[in-house]
């Protein structure tokens, strides 16, 4: 891995932790400012516009950078094709806005969603030249950009929800971060699309296994929720929602923009077999040493953070968080694949497979102990998710021959049994008497301490094998060497 893909790395965590920085603060204000149901309604309607959203999106954004080389009709193209998408994505939200009141039992969803279709319409006016900071990887723009964008939704949401001490402030502030970054795309990038479908064939070759593959990834991430909200009521939704969103944080926020690196650095490699083999096993190292023990010591002290940062009134939230990051561990490990999926051209056995684990997930939940109450849902969820990252794996070396198990298990087991041991020894700790502050920063110290050395000794007992470890090591000698 290169300097300039770490450099690039290292500005898009940036860029994303600014991003779930003020996400986090948000969240933690507005927690205060509104209640579980207030959450559970927006929860509710947003479901209703991810489906839309994802039965209409061509991930176009994808298909520029796997295509290589661009020019203007292609990003022209690409940016009709969206601004179709996001028109039509509007239309249908807003005609499904008064079954969706019913089918929640709810009629406060129905206006909301009309609110939420204007937003996502004017999304598709976003100038798509952006793409080009990331697949250029020029990550200043991207982060100045995305930042800004968040910063300017962040101000609008506090103010109204201060103001209305209402759910109207989520969606009205997600509109004005949206409108926001619609003009900023075309102060911060000089390119100027025009209506063409020119290069639509090849877009669409493309993206029609991405389409696929895109819905029963949302699917596979909300059929959850949506039983919840179906079964339960909006108070119940509101805390799922919320759970499922800071269980998601400490493993996205370093997994997604990790992503955005390696894709197209997947794509710079995929000629060259044993540079891009080299790639992908120091990129699931790395992600699973940080991801994993990230998610864990989450579900370990959930219940302090919950009620520092949210408050009493969110208790009923723990036990969805303590299950929900343990799913988000387990899809870290998996995640550099599917990039590498995609970077050969597997998109259409990636569709299938997706559908094949929303199917598993379908049958499962439709057993009477997933009627029984939310947490069950949760457990479920995460049975499934586990099982299928270890086939996803298996599958990965029956595509790729010079890939063995033996591989994938030497770059990942140090950070697996680091993390267990981290678990166990903070599991058997004695309660420590000192407020929630205190010992949710003791705690999280302590586990921070013993991972890292659990992950020093078993590397130094393997033999100090290549790796994320010896990557990282090497990162941290070379800074330290020009102080």
């Amino acid at each position: 891995m290169s300097a300039n893909l770490l450099s690039g790395a290292l500005i898009v965590v940036a860029m994303r932790w600014s991003d779930r920085a003020i996400g986090l603060v948000s969240t933690m204000v507005l927690a205060r400012l509104l209640v579980p149901e207030d959450f559970g309604i927006v929860a509710m309607a947003s479901l209703v516009v991810g489906l839309v959203d994802v039965v209409l999106d061509l991930g176009v954004a994808a298909a520029l950078i796997h295509r290589g080389q661009c020019d203007h009709e292609d990003y022209s193209s690409a940016w009709t094709i969206r601004l179709i998408q996001a028109a039509i994505a509007g239309s249908i939200i807003a005609a499904l806005a008064p079954f969706a009141g019913d089918f929640y039992h709810d009629p406060r969803v129905t206006p909301v969603l009309l609110l939420m279709a204007v937003t996502t319409l004017a999304g598709g006016l976003e100038n798509i030249g952006i793409v080009m900071f990331q697949k250029d990887m020029t990550f200043g723009k991207d982060f100045q950009f995305f930042f800004l964008r968040r910063c300017a939704g962040f101000v609008a949401t506090l103010a109204l929800a201060w103001y209305f001490r209402s759910y109207w402030a989520l969606p009205l502030g997600a509109l004005v971060g949206r409108l926001f970054g619609v003009a900023l795309s075309y102060l911060i990038h000089p390119f100027r699309p025009r209506l063409t479908l020119s290069r639509l064939g090849s877009i669409w070759s493309f993206s029609q296994w991405m389409l696929v593959r895109s819905i029963g990834a949302y699917a596979d991430a909300r059929l959850d929720k949506i039983l919840v909200g179906r079964r339960f009521d909006a108070t119940t939704t509101g805390s799922y929602s919320l759970a499922d969103e800071i269980s998601a944080m400490p493993t996205t926020e370093l997994l997604a923009p990790l992503g955005r690196v390696l894709f197209p650095a997947f794509v710079s490699a995929r000629d060259k077999g044993e540079d891009l083999k080299r790639i992908f096993l120091l990129s699931i190292g790395l992600q699973t040493a940080v991801a994993l023990p990230a998610a864990a010591g989450l579900a370990l002290v959930a219940g302090d953070a919950v009620r520092l940062l949210l408050g009493e009134r969110w208790v009923s939230a723990i036990p969805f968080i303590q299950i929900l990051s343990l799913i988000y561990g387990i899809t870290s490990i998996v995640h550099a694949a599917g990039y590498l999926m995609m970077t050969l051209g597997k998109t259409r056995l990636m569709a299938i497979f997706m559908w094949g684990q929303v199917a598993a997930f379908v049958l499962v939940v439709f057993l009477p102990i997933a009627s029984e109450s939310a947490i069950n849902i949760a457990v479920l969820r995460l049975l499934v998710t586990a099982t299928a990252a270890a086939m996803f794996l298996l599958m990965l070396t029956r595509i790729i021959p010079t890939l063995s198990m033996g591989n994938l298990l030497s770059a990942i087991w140090r950070p697996l049994l680091a993390t267990g041991i981290m678990a166990a020894l903070l599991l058997t700790m004695p309660p420590l008497e000192m407020n929630a502050a205190a010992r949710l920063t003791l705690t999280s110290l302590t586990g921070a301490l013993i991972y890292s050395a659990s992950l020093m000794a078993l590397w130094w007992l393997s033999g100090r094998p290549e790796g994320g470890e010896a990557y990282l090591l090497g990162k941290l000698k070379g800074i330290l060497a020009r102080r």
